[in-house]
């Protein structure tokens, strides 16, 4: 993006979506931002943006032309979780993106339509070095995997059918400025004293720094090797869960998780899961399908794709990100 240009971002206000929309300001585009109806748009307080007030599942005329007066889009808006029915992802992770994808189909102007999916699209298992030829799983391992996956597919066949110019990034568990989900929960768990280690923690996590994040997707906005791909993008360096809940206990200054046996933990999730569900629980129980994935599956996925024809280099080393992050969090988060 050598030229100023219209760039529209939904999600705007999000941890995604944010920085996004403050780089792209910097370098002297015309945003227009994405946001709900009483959404909290402090976070991009001084920054000269073109709001577009719209319900993403039930889209009125102001988001269509704003899709048609933009040179590139970045889909951020999400439902994002790790519990619940598939019916609550379904209306903004995948019918959102088939409507998206509508609108931008009758674009005169559309350069790029960049697409946030995740690493969670593979299968949950163990992964050394998983590149984008593995298959999604369309099965999905719960509802914001499954629905993530599908919209792949819809994004794959914009691009197939019509040559609509999209891109796929997937990033894996990313930390940093603007985390009020993940990060929040853990510090009051550790507080709290309910975190656990589970197994001997020496797993590798995907952890993406958000900063290296924003430029994997600029880079994913400017390439033109990116048109039509799907990247996997993560930091250099991957993490045990050891050295990722030790970093948070340092900060807490707390000792680091008791441990619990790998067997146990999986004997005890079915249980916890099934009780949470029968008492209809709106948050999820302390072990979940997604917990143990997050905690004990090694999570290492490839960038050399990125790396190759993006010329991503990830700058910013867990080490650093992570305390950026956790500072962020206790000053701005409920922990």
């Amino acid at each position: 993006m050598t030229q100023p240009e219209s760039i529209l971002v939904t999600g705007a206000t999000g941890m995604i979506g944010a920085p996004v929309v403050r780089r792209a300001i910097a370098e002297g585009h015309h945003v227009r931002a994405v946001v709900r109806s009483g959404s909290d748009r402090s976070v991009l307080d001084g920054f000269d943006v073109e709001w577009i007030t719209a319900d993403l599942t039930d889209p009125g005329p102001d988001y269509q032309n704003a899709i048609r007066k933009s040179d590139v889009i970045v889909h951020t808006a999400a439902y994002v979780g790790d519990w619940g029915p598939v019916s609550t992802y379904r209306p903004i992770n995948l019918d959102a993106v088939s409507e998206l994808v509508r609108f931008a189909s009758g674009s005169d102007r559309l350069r790029r339509l960049v697409h946030l999916s995740a690493l969670g699209v593979y299968q949950a298992t163990h992964h050394f070095g998983t590149d984008e030829t593995t298959p999604v799983d369309l099965r999905g391992f719960d509802g914001y995997t499954h629905t993530k996956a599908l919209a792949e597919g819809v994004i794959d066949a914009a691009h197939r059918d019509t040559g609509m110019p999209t891109v796929i990034a997937r990033p894996g568990f990313t930390y940093g400025e603007g985390d009020r989900r993940i990060l929040p929960r853990l510090m009051r768990r550790f507080r709290n004293g309910t975190i656990r280690m589970i197994g001997d923690g020496q797993r590798k996590l995907n952890n993406t720094c958000i900063d290296n994040l924003i430029d994997g997707l600029f880079l994913c906005m400017q390439r033109d090797e990116a048109v039509g791909e799907t990247f996997n993008i993560r930091d250099e360096r991957l993490v045990t869960r050891e050295e990722f809940l030790g970093a948070v206990a340092d900060y807490l200054e707390l000792p680091p998780p008791k441990r619990v046996p790998l067997w146990f933990a999986k004997m005890a999730r079915p249980v916890l899961e099934t009780y949470g569900r029968l008492r209809g629980a709106s948050e999820p129980p302390l072990l979940t399908g997604a917990t143990m994935k997050f905690m004990t599956l090694n999570l290492d996925f490839s960038i050399e794709k990125a790396k190759r024809l993006l010329g991503y280099q990830p700058k910013v080393d867990f080490r650093e990100g992570i305390q950026d992050a956790l500072k962020w969090a206790d000053e701005n988060a409920s922990c």
